[in-house]
């Protein structure tokens, strides 16, 4: 899973769960199989979206880039991050590998369950939410910063003058004087 960039098609991940002191095992042109991983049908996906309509729409799902602007780059969490034997204590290859191969299955399949009963009823209320706030924002929020901004324009005039005539040539004039003093630092 860290091995996936932004931009790049998903690669199928193989993971041999037998004894890594068995070389012989894959000599017969055999290769080991993947796991979890349904190989990929790029037709099926090319005609998801054939559609014309779905083709301007901005709403058109992103199957490739999921995550185009990183928001969840901090969630690429692999095996090595998470469990790491020191030289010192080391557990059996087998169990090091099986270990390895159920950390992936279940992090990988108990997001999938838990996004089938999530993902839809989370998806709309962020959506209703978006709605509302977008709504509120627009045709309250905007209208009345506007409102009070043409009612307070003598204030912002006369703001303006203040700061032109009392507090420019206040600040003016102390810049002039500070830039008589002149500071040299020497080493002792």
């Amino acid at each position: 899973m860290d091995g996936l960039k932004k931009g790049e098609d998903s690669e199928e991940v193989e993971i041999n769960l037998g004894d890594s002191s068995d070389p012989e095992e894959f000599d017969h042109g055999e290769q080991p199989q993947t796991l979890w991983k349904a190989p990929s049908h790029p037709e099926a996906e090319e005609s998801i979206h054939s559609s014309s309509l779905v083709d301007i729409s901005d709403t058109k799902p992103l199957l490739n880039v999921r995550d185009p602007r990183g928001i969840n780059d901090c969630l690429k969490v692999t095996f090595e991050d998470v469990i790491a034997e020191p030289v010192s204590v080391r557990s059996g290859d087998r169990v090091w590998i099986w270990s390895h191969a159920l950390f992936e299955v279940s992090r990988v399949w108990i997001y999938r369950i838990i996004t089938v009963l999530l993902a839809i009823p989370i998806s709309i209320l962020s959506g209703i939410l978006f709605a509302v706030l977008s709504c509120i924002h627009i045709w309250m929020i905007i209208p009345c910063i506007k409102c009070i901004l043409l009612g307070t324009r003598w204030l912002q005039k006369l703001w303006s003058v203040v700061l032109e005539v009392l507090v420019r040539p206040l600040l003016a004039s102390a810049g002039r004087c500070c830039a008589g003093f002149s500071l040299h630092l020497a080493e002792e």
